[in-house]
């Protein structure tokens, strides 16, 4: 009997313990998801208390810049008018480093800042050392042949003499870091003075001078603190709230972050946007596919082809024109009216016969596509690189004796890749608050529903085995030994045998 009444409280105890556990799994299916989403809103957004602040503040993830250059191997027979050749060199890499200064907190629920970077050359990670000559070019010249064409014949025969007189010539051989980071000459001092909103430096000119220990302006963003829904959106960028380097409202304005973070809870319809100083321009990437990075998952967004097209094929695009063929976008009203063009490397994306105007390009989406690796989640980058080409479009001026008889062609300079990706002890960290225990928190929703409806069955199935052997739950069975059968005749066999034992003469 003892035996008896310990199975049936211990199948009521499994019971209430399933009952339990299935209702901790219901309510933790019903709850979890939005506790999650306030924790990721709580740590996401810009704020000192939050998770990802110090991220925010300095990025943890080691970027760098590699630059490779086109270096033209026919200078000679170009200024005949024959067809450029060229061929890449590099990569010239370098470990960016950034950090935001100056972190300022407003009343609107905005945060302004700037970011200072800096540049130091990786041999190791380079093909090549910054002391490589390379023939390349020359940007003064063809830039300020081209500015020239429409000017007087009398200026154009100054700059001319001007010209000779410095030994300038159409191409030039220089070394890599004099490219990059600026050479002197006197023909930057000679444009300077007579052209004084050319050039940003006074002193040097080089396709990156100016960017090493600077930064790209002041940016104000919304910390999403109090407006969650604009979370890293720009407010304004060195106070302005739109361009006016292009020619329509639409191109002029400055949509999206400032290209670091973006708000949580992606899906495969949102896009990225993100203003960019470099490229005087905001920019939009689209979803392309879901995938994993390092353990974690990832949403992949790509640049669209109509990202550098002409107005003709892209209409809202028009505002940057003047245009040339699709996929080169003109820079030159923000970059003191030289003619230079945006594009993705070796032209691709673009219309074909911009490569076929120039020996030695092979676009393809492997090599030359950009892309970014989001946390949909939290909208934090994993994995990026992005890259951009940057061209000169040259020609023949007539009254500039410099350019010879070169043939119209945009001439790709260089192009260069921004590349960074979550590793180390960042990467781990991020793995297990963010990944790890969601998904820990995700199973055990459902493991407590399958374990609490599983213990359930335990008091059933005892009661219905009970009552499959008559078990009254805890009265005197019939039977008193196991191995004599219950049976019906069992109390006339008895009441039979006090009768004859009372008279025994029956």
């Amino acid at each position: 009997m003892g035996g008896r009444t310990g199975a049936r409280w211990a199948a009521v105890a499994l019971g209430v313990t399933g009952l339990l556990c299935a209702v901790l799994g219901a309510v933790m299916i019903a709850l979890v998801p939005s506790l999650i989403k306030q924790q990721v809103h709580k740590n996401v957004r810009i704020d000192p208390n939050s998770l990802s602040f110090s991220m925010w503040k300095e990025i943890p993830v080691p970027f760098y810049l590699s630059v490779y250059f086109f270096e033209v191997v026919n200078p000679d027979e170009v200024l005949q008018g024959g067809k450029p050749q060229v061929r890449e060199r590099g990569p010239y890499v370098y470990r960016e480093f950034r950090y935001k200064d100056n972190i300022t907190f407003n009343d609107n629920d905005t945060v302004s800042f700037v970011e200072p970077r800096s540049y130091q050359f990786q041999p190791d990670r380079s093909r090549g050392s910054e002391s490589d000559y390379i023939t390349l070019p020359n940007i003064l010249v063809l830039g300020a042949a081209g500015m020239m064409e429409n000017k007087p014949a009398s200026l154009k025969l100054i700059v001319t003499l001007a010209f000779s007189a410095l030994g300038q010539r159409a191409f030039m051989n220089r070394t890599v870091g004099e490219v990059l980071w600026g050479y002197e000459d006197p023909l930057v001092s000679f444009l300077s003075k007579y052209f004084p909103d050319m050039f940003p430096s006074k002193d040097k000119f080089g396709l990156f001078a100016g960017m090493n220990n600077s930064n790209s302006g002041t940016f104000t963003v919304f910390t999403g603190v109090q407006n969650f829904s604009r979370i890293h959106l720009v407010d304004n960028w060195n106070g302005l709230t739109k361009l006016n380097f292009w020619h329509s409202d639409q191109c002029n304005m400055i949509n999206g972050t400032s290209g670091q973070m973006w708000a949580p809870f992606m899906t495969p319809q949102s896009s990225l946007e993100f203003y960019s100083p470099e490229a005087c321009r905001s920019m939009k990437l689209v979803y392309h596919e879901a995938g994993v990075f390092e353990g974690i998952p990832i949403y992949r967004f790509v640049a669209p082809k109509t990202l550098f097209a002409n107005g003709t094929v892209y209409p809202p695009n028009e505002g940057f024109c003047p245009c040339q063929e699709s996929g080169i976008q003109n820079v030159s009203t923000c970059r003191h009216g030289a003619p230079l063009f945006l594009s993705h490397p070796h032209f691709y994306n673009a219309d074909p016969v911009l490569a076929e105007a120039v020996l030695g390009l092979s676009p393809n989406s492997k090599e030359h596509s950009l892309f970014l690796d989001i946390h949909p989640v939290t909208g934090i980058p994993m994995n990026c690189s992005v890259k951009l080409q940057l061209s000169l479009y040259a020609k023949a001026v007539r009254g500039i004796g410099q350019t010879g008889k070169i043939q119209p062609v945009v001439l790709p300079l260089v192009w260069f890749e921004e590349s960074g990706a979550m590793e180390g002890e960042p990467l781990s960290t991020f793995y297990t608050q963010l990944v790890l225990w969601p998904k820990v928190m995700q199973y055990a929703q459902y493991v407590l529903l399958a374990l609490g409806g599983a213990l359930l069955l335990v008091p059933v199935v005892y009661q219905v085995r009970s009552q499959g052997r008559g078990d009254t739950g805890g009265q005197p069975s019939l039977v008193s030994r196991p191995d004599r059968p219950p049976s019906l005749c069992t109390p006339l066999l008895k009441d039979s045998v006090s009768e004859q034992a009372a008279n025994p003469t029956a």
